[in-house]
């Protein structure tokens, strides 16, 4: 591990310059790493703000996350600063949300998950008889799965076929047979009725993926929602970017904003990287938390690039996004901090992502009210609030189809939730695919990455380590152990963790 290595008493990168290109929650979680085992690190950031996707967006007194909302997974952020001999309460605080989210299905029912577990377990047995008792075997078959994966196929990479022989591995096989199913087939096995399966599949949105294409593995997320809880930092997930980039700044990282990077070239014994604006960078170590896509076909030249543009064609993404940030006169009562909208039957709107890729005409979506928690992100009287619809990446994006689609949707949430917006809407701003593409530099607008498919979960994914570029590494979610903010945080420990490793050899 690295933290291991870089509490040695020499550091190991003395005298080795690394510039980290991005700053996402993978860019600065590889800085930290790197700047912990005493290399020189500069973060280089195309935008004006680190955070990556996690940007922040304020206007007319009101403050939007622009990207992750969720805070879950906890362990992970505790883990992370841990490492640093930090605590996280150091840096901010958090409350659990109660409820963890509420769902409105558009046949005109409504269900509350809450913390309180024997509360959960009566919703269920009030749709399905028996269903109370297979969640309760759920979840802990989930928090087994959880243990199991995160300590043998998440904290530790496993970039080769070899490193998937051996004692602990072989072990843990039972759950890597989870791997060989897939999600609506797994869940199925516990419950019949369809609104208890969309339930326990509602986090696969945050994996990029469909019940039909992302592996049963993942069953080990009900376990973050349910028993770990859903949670808010205190200034958003813009507060959780922020404590990152202090302790980054703590730990000798410099910063460059407002800074794109257009080439990557090695060099005898160092890299040159040029930026848009002509500043030129000569590191002698870097990793890319750009897009992966984007630093291999347009930042690297042909003979340094591992894939062609075929294999990033062929790869299945995760959904792009329809985002509407809304500042809003008075309150939104029926909706909680967190509010899904799932029409009954949602696989229509997941063949509308993956299979016909077309603008969703039956949407299953989300809104997050983060002024029902932070009274400082809306003026007094006012809410603040935003909708995310999961779009197919690579759909025509217009401003009329834009406009057309806000009033669709619009219209769909009073009808669902009964909220009216339109007539009480001071100040909006709309974010989609195209937004995504010249923001992020993301393939086609994706808002994520790579979907956790089969063929693109652990060693499926990007490695870690250039195969082409001796000294090129990248971090960030097209890396293992793939999307989100937990798992770009770890992806950076195994990027720096590689550079340790080849520095040692």
């Amino acid at each position: 591990m690295a933290l291991e290595r870089t509490r040695a008493t020499e550091p190991i990168l003395a005298d080795t310059s690394v510039v980290v290109v991005g700053g996402g929650f993978g860019g600065l979680s590889a800085a930290c790493y790197l700047a912990q085992a005493g290399a020189d690190v500069e973060l280089v950031e195309k935008n004006e703000q680190l955070g990556g996707r996690a940007s922040l967006l304020e206007t007319d007194g009101f403050r939007f996350d622009m990207g992750p909302s969720w805070y879950l997974m906890p362990d992970v952020f505790e883990r992370f600063f841990d490492q640093f001999d930090r605590d996280v309460t150091e840096y901010y605080t958090l409350d659990q949300l109660d409820p963890h989210y509420r769902i409105f299905f558009k046949d005109g029912d409504q269900v509350d998950i809450t913390p309180d577990r024997e509360q959960v377990i009566e919703t269920f047995e009030s749709y399905e008889q028996g269903a109370g008792d297979a969640l309760r075997e759920y979840l802990e078959t989930s928090e087994q799965h959880y243990s199991v994966a995160m300590e043998n196929f998440v904290y530790e990479d496993r970039p080769r076929l070899r490193d998937w022989v051996d004692r602990d591995v072989m072990s843990a096989a039972p759950i890597g047979f989870q791997l060989l199913g897939t999600m609506d087939d797994y869940v199925a096995g516990y419950f019949d009725h369809p609104k208890l399966q969309q339930i326990m599949q509602y986090t696969l949105v945050f994996l990029g993926g469909a019940p039909k294409n992302t592996p049963a593995l993942y069953n080990m997320m009900s376990h973050v929602d349910f028993n770990m809880g859903v949670w808010y930092p205190e200034g958003g997930i813009a507060g959780v970017v922020d404590a990152i980039s202090d302790l980054a700044s703590e730990l000798g990282v410099t910063t460059t904003l407002d800074t794109e990077i257009s080439e990557i070239t090695r060099q005898r014994d160092s890299f040159r990287l040029e930026a848009v604006d002509g500043e030129r960078f000569h590191p002698d170590i870097v990793v890319s938390d750009a897009d992966y896509a984007h630093t291999e076909q347009d930042l690297l030249s042909s003979p340094e690039r591992q894939y062609d543009a075929e294999y990033w064609d062929e790869r299945t993404y995760a959904p792009s996004a329809f985002l509407m940030y809304l500042g809003v006169e008075g309150d939104v009562e029926p909706l909680a901090h967190h509010t899904l909208v799932l029409p009954t039957d949602w696989d229509y709107h997941f063949e509308q992502i993956f299979d016909d890729p077309a603008w969703p005409d039956d949407p299953a979506y989300y809104l997050c009210v983060p002024s029902k928690t932070d009274d400082t992100v809306a003026p007094d009287g006012h809410s603040a609030l935003f909708v995310l619809v999961p779009v197919a990446a690579g759909l025509r994006d217009t401003a009329d189809i834009r406009e057309e689609y806000r009033d669709f949707v619009l219209r769909d949430i009073a009808t669902n939730t009964g909220v009216n917006l339109h007539d009480r809407i001071v100040c909006e701003e709309i974010f989609s695919i195209e937004d995504f593409a010249s923001a992020y530099n993301s393939w086609n607008g994706t808002a994520l990455g790579p979907a956790h498919t089969l063929r693109q979960t652990a060693l499926f994914r990007p490695p870690h380590r250039s195969d082409a570029v001796d000294g090129l590494y990248f971090a960030g979610g097209y890396t293992t152990p793939g999307i989100g903010m937990p798992m770009c945080l770890i992806s950076g420990e195994h990027a720096a963790n590689a550079v340790i490793e080849d520095s040692i050899d």
